[in-house]
C-alpha cells in the first residue's frame, strides 16, 4: 500500500511507473498488492522511477520499529 500511495501521491498510472522504472506492469501489480516481495534492485528502480530516494520506500518499516520498540 504504501508503494500505491507513493505512485498517487504523484498522480501516476501503474504503467507510467512501470515504464519510468523499467518493469513489468503485472509485476508492479504484483508487488503492489503483495503478492511479490522487491528485490533490492527493484526497489532502486522503483525509487528512481518515482523520482524518491530508495530509504522514502523503506519508511514505512522505519515507523512500525518505532510502534514496536515502545511496547
Amino acid at each position: 500500500m504504501h508503494l500505491r500511495r507513493l505512485r498517487e501521491a504523484q498522480e501516476l498510472t501503474l504503467e507510467e511507473l512501470a515504464d519510468r522504472s523499467g518493469m513489468s506492469f503485472r509485476g508492479l501489480v504484483y508487488i503492489e498488492h503483495g503478492r511479490r516481495n522487491p528485490s533490492l534492485t527493484t526497489l532502486l528502480n522503483l525509487a528512481r522511477g518515482l523520482h524518491v530516494s530508495p530509504s522514502s520506500l523503506l519508511s514505512i518499516f522505519d515507523n512500525s520499529q518505532k510502534v514496536d520498540s515502545k511496547q
